[in-house]
């Protein structure tokens, strides 16, 4: 079936074929006999966002990890929070970080896949998701799958018209982060008001079973001198405080993004703060990522790392065996439903002067 994509014009391309595919939910049961492999990843290259979030391909916004102060107000400066709006998770900062890496580098592997760290870690966690749905919009060039998140106009307002306690909530992991973070290694405080526009990340390679990987991602500090390395990186998570054996199963499930999410761009720590509902500080714990599975191992209901890198996997199988070449062009819709599956059918969007299907044009030239 091929479809219009919602919050796209009308496209005066020749209509594409009607095509549909469907990729069954896994089976949580037991683990597989043969778990599909992940590389552990390489770093290619970094970049920074400043302040108005343009892409500088320098460490400015690099920030280095410090003991945030016990009992510390999460909540302190929220007035003063400069929230960057909502926007689709294009390609576009990751193409020309890619395209910049590839002029310099001596050769360049095949790469099967390019996408955000974001999008591979909702790929992965999928088989445990319970209640969040998601979309992908999809195109293969050349024998590359290009994969970035498709938001409808109707869910980027939803994301941005958050409730006031959602949206306090959200600023304590901010907060958090800016208590834990400086421009250099200093005594414990305040790191500076929250400005989500400024962004340090980091593009890795990797690789998936048989597929490699390009993927890039936010890294919110380093631990100690910056070696050029993922060996410093440390992930910022805040989590309410343990108080039962509810809440330490529901921080259990939090687990699973959080370890994906440090494993897939080579982030060796975990730094937890656990807060009051109030938003103040009770304690700072510090996890290493390839520890986390064992932690969960064993326990009932919990997760298995295995399900999610064959659920992975099978994903890109079920891509590569759905989405054709044909022109290059044509853009694929690709939809999960918590406990259903997978659905990919093709959609028609509308292509301007700076964009073929979900590529920037100046990627695309450089492409033919």
């Amino acid at each position: 079936m091929k479809r219009k994509a919602e919050d796209d014009p009308p496209s005066t391309r020749e209509p594409v074929k009607q095509r549909l595919a469907s990729l069954s939910y896994p089976s949580l049961s037991s683990s597989p006999t043969k778990a599909s492999s992940i590389q552990q990843p390489n770093q290619l290259l970094t970049f920074s966002y400043n302040t108005e979030h343009i892409q500088e391909f320098n460490d400015s916004a690099l920030r280095y990890f410090v003991e945030p102060p016990r009992g510390a107000d999460l909540g302190f400066h929220y007035e003063k929070w400069i929230k960057r709006p909502e926007e689709r998770g294009r390609l576009d900062a990751l193409l020309s970080a890619w395209s910049k890496f590839k002029k310099s580098a001596v050769s360049v592997p095949d790469i099967h896949v390019i996408s955000w760290r974001g999008v591979m870690t909702k790929i992965l966690v999928a088989p445990y998701e319970e209640t969040d749905s998601w979309e992908l919009n999809v195109m293969l060039v050349h024998g590359t799958f290009y994969l970035e998140e498709h938001l409808s106009d109707a869910k980027l307002k939803e994301k941005d018209a958050m409730t006031p306690r959602h949206r306090l909530q959200s600023y304590y992991g901010y907060a958090f982060e800016s208590y834990c973070t400086s421009t250099e290694p200093r005594p414990s405080g305040w790191g500076g008001d929250v400005n989500t526009n400024v962004q340090w990340c980091s593009v890795v390679k990797t690789k998936l079973g048989d597929r490699r990987i390009v993927m890039g991602g936010e890294v919110d500090c380093v631990r100690g001198d910056y070696s050029g390395r993922t060996d410093d990186y440390v992930e910022l998570k805040t989590s309410l405080s343990i108080r039962n054996a509810s809440d330490e199963a529901k921080f259990e499930k939090k687990l699973l993004k959080f370890y994906f999410q440090s494993f897939l761009l080579g982030v060796p720590e975990i730094v937890v703060g656990f807060r009051k509902p109030s938003g103040h500080l009770t304690a700072v714990q510090s996890f290493r990522t390839v520890e986390i599975p064992r932690l969960v191992r064993g326990k009932p209901d919990t997760w298995d790392p295995s399900i999610c890198l064959e659920w992975g996997d099978a994903f890109l199988a079920f891509l590569q065996t759905t989405v054709q070449p044909g022109t290059g062009r044509e853009v694929w819709r690709v939809s999960f439903e918590p406990r259903v599956g997978v659905r990919a059918e093709v959609v028609d969007v509308a292509e301007g002067e700076d964009r073929v299907g979900i590529l920037p044009r100046w990627y695309w030239d450089g492409l033919n």
